[in-house]
């Protein structure tokens, strides 16, 4: 409780420090003190990290499945763009200064004060050469006297003039980018096809096709024509087989029933398929397991089944299930099998591939990653995971790891474009 406690104190600090960052070079710095749009600037950086904290929470808190609808989309979305503001305006810092000696080399070099004239000599009486009475100095004109000052008019000109420019550059950068990948996933998930060689797949399963999507995360943001859309798109490729591996859902059976009865359209000659993710424990497992059955998905429980076209088919609980005592078991799923044939696994998350090699497992097809999902995410996805996206080998097994139909959090994917897979199993006896 202590560390959670901590941790919490730290990332609340971080936070707010970040706010602090966003405010201060945009609304602070780029306008008027007591003026409207600083006022409005100021209440935007206190009221939306509030709605970003509440769309994170407001689901384990209870709260009405509408009302999380309606904070999910300004929250989530609040995410996405302030981590793309953050990064533009950090590059900010560095063309600031470069910006600023620029303009003042641009700048015109003030006039030279014009000498005074030096009147002609004229003539004096000798009168006036008697000594005259001293006299105080004349005191400075203050017209021609220098001002004194930390700053003039134009130093503050300038320095607003490049604030603006760097803090409008920043969030339209930020939005745009955000824009183009909350299109990306809304748009829905494109077909990749990859080919597989597997040295135990017999001739006559030589072409076979399995549709693989992961990370679909129906939700208060992505619902039932999002859903419709990845059926679609899996029907239209005409598979052999279907395999959904894992966090199909961010929520209850019952709010988010009605978004996955899509699901009950797909078609494939073998059948679909369902293993849970660690989302699915986040939401009630069981009963999501129960509801994909009634869709017509069979689901696969730490179990495995022979596929007439001459391989195994297995399927894994996902390791949050181990909070639950159900975890995976590669035991009961492929313990007893023949090894002679070919096995292909289904299991949401890549890290157990290891068990799975010292199963002899040929080819694990996972998800769970988002491929990062928003760039640089990337990179700590890669500190998690043995594969992030796409296929690799592990000792004699293969591992394929979809970047997943949909998106966690913010419905927002950059550099990490959402994708259904056609995996074509290549027989290396043809």
């Amino acid at each position: 409780m202590v560390v959670f406690l901590l941790v919490l104190v730290v990332v609340l600090a971080l936070l707010g420090g970040v706010h602090w960052y966003v405010w201060r070079r945009l609304v602070r710095d780029v306008t008027a003190p007591g003026g409207r749009p600083r006022r409005i600037g100021t209440a935007a950086v206190v009221v939306l990290p509030l709605l970003s904290l509440g769309a994170l929470v407001s689901a384990r808190a209870g709260v009405p499945f509408p009302v999380q609808q309606v904070i999910a989309w300004p929250g989530q979305m609040w995410l996405a763009v302030l981590l793309y503001l953050v990064l533009a305006l950090v590059v900010g810092e560095a063309v600031r200064p470069l910006l600023r000696a620029w303009l003042a080399r641009r700048a015109p070099a003030a006039a030279p004060a014009p000498a005074p004239a030096v009147p002609e000599a004229v003539p004096v009486p000798a009168a006036a050469t008697e000594p005259l009475a001293e006299t105080a100095p004349a005191a400075p004109d203050a017209a021609t006297a220098t001002p004194v000052g930390p700053e003039t008019p134009t130093d503050v000109s300038r320095r607003l003039f490049v604030s603006r420019v760097v803090g409008g550059t920043a969030a339209a950068v930020a939005l745009g980018t955000v824009g183009y990948g909350t299109y990306g996933v809304l748009r829905g998930p494109r077909v990749k096809r990859v080919t597989v060689p597997l040295a135990k797949i017999p001739r006559a399963a030589h072409g076979y096709r399995i549709a693989v999507v992961s990370d679909i995360h129906l939700g208060p943001i992505l619902g039932r024509a999002h859903t419709q859309r990845i059926v679609d798109a899996i029907n239209s490729t005409q598979p052999d087989l279907i395999a959904v591996v894992g966090d199909l859902v961010d929520g209850t059976v019952e709010n988010l029933g009605p978004a996955a009865e899509p699901l009950a359209r797909l078609r494939a000659r073998h059948g679909s398929f369902f293993v849970t993710g660690n989302h699915e424990y986040f939401s009630g497992a069981d009963a999501w397991v129960d509801h994909v059955r009634e869709l017509g998905l069979r689901p696969l429980r730490n179990e495995r089944l022979e596929i007439a076209a001459g391989f195994d088919l297995a399927g894994v609980d996902d390791v949050a299930g181990e909070s639950e005592g159900q975890g995976p078991d590669f035991v009961r799923a492929l313990g007893d099998r023949d090894r002679a044939r070919a096995a292909v696994l289904l299991a949401h998350q890549p890290i157990v591939v290891h068990d799975a090699v010292r199963h002899g497992v040929d080819l694990q097809l996972s998800g769970h990653t988002h491929g990062g999902q928003l760039w640089p995410g990337n990179l700590l996805a890669e500190l998690a995971n043995p594969t992030v996206a796409g296929l690799e080998r592990y000792g004699d097994t293969q591992l394929y790891v979809s970047r997943g139909a949909g998106a966690w959090g913010p419905p927002v994917r950059v550099g990490a474009p959402s994708d259904i897979t056609v995996v074509e199993l290549a027989s290396k006896q043809a």
